[in-house]
């Protein structure tokens, strides 16, 4: 058996107190789960700040300006504007960097969106329904008659009428199939995060078969 130094007893048992603070909202909100959950938001938040500071905000604006790049000045002038919000006289002067922050974010988006999705699913969608294999090719199909379909659902120019009103229907089918799949996964996830934290509980905490 394996024993644990003080400061690894010390560290689980604090991990556990703090998980078992927050399965006690099972029963009701109460003011333990309240502690655990505004503790965990607050490292949250201070652990990105950090985070932020020494990868974003330190080499790109700090060591930018101790090695001489005085163009890095205006961005932060930009980031001084930014809390020009606080003070209502001059609050209209945030709408600068603002703007500036939210169209350069956007242009970079559509260009990111375009060749990491748009692209990337068309490419894959162009499928081929004569590869050799029975599987493959049942499997290809019904990916494309999906996209299809769910295209034409979504084409709302037309009345959903006739025709295009069948296909539309199919398209709802492949959606709602796309949509239990991922609630699926979902689920999963989180009852794989919960028998992670019971397998901490039971194993490292209250060391069952160490």
């Amino acid at each position: 058996m394996e024993y644990l130094t003080s400061a690894e007893f010390l560290g689980n048992t604090l991990a556990a107190m703090l998980t078992l603070a927050i399965f006690s909202f099972l029963y009701k909100d109460n003011p333990i789960y309240k502690f655990a959950e505004h503790l965990f938001v607050g490292i949250a938040a201070g652990y990105y700040a950090a985070l932020q500071y020494h990868t974003v905000f330190k080499p790109n604006l700090i060591d930018n300006l101790a090695a001489g790049h005085l163009m890095s000045i205006f961005p932060l002038i930009l980031v001084i504007l930014l809390f020009a919000r606080l003070v209502p006289n001059v609050g209209w002067l945030s709408r600068w960097p603002m703007g500036a922050l939210i169209g350069t974010y956007a242009g970079l988006q559509l260009v990111g969106f375009l060749q990491g999705d748009l692209v990337a699913q068309i490419q894959a969608n162009v499928l081929s329904v004569n590869t050799g294999s029975a599987a493959t090719n049942t499997n290809n199909f019904l990916l494309i008659i999906g996209v299809l379909t769910t295209l034409v659902y979504f084409f709302f120019s037309t009345e959903h009428k006739g025709a295009v009103g069948v296909v539309s229907k199919v398209g709802i089918y492949f959606l709602m199939i796309s949509f239990g799949a991922s609630y699926g996964f979902t689920v999963m996830a989180r009852i794989s995060l919960l028998l992670g934290r019971i397998d901490f509980l039971l194993r490292e905490w209250l060391r069952f078969g160490a």
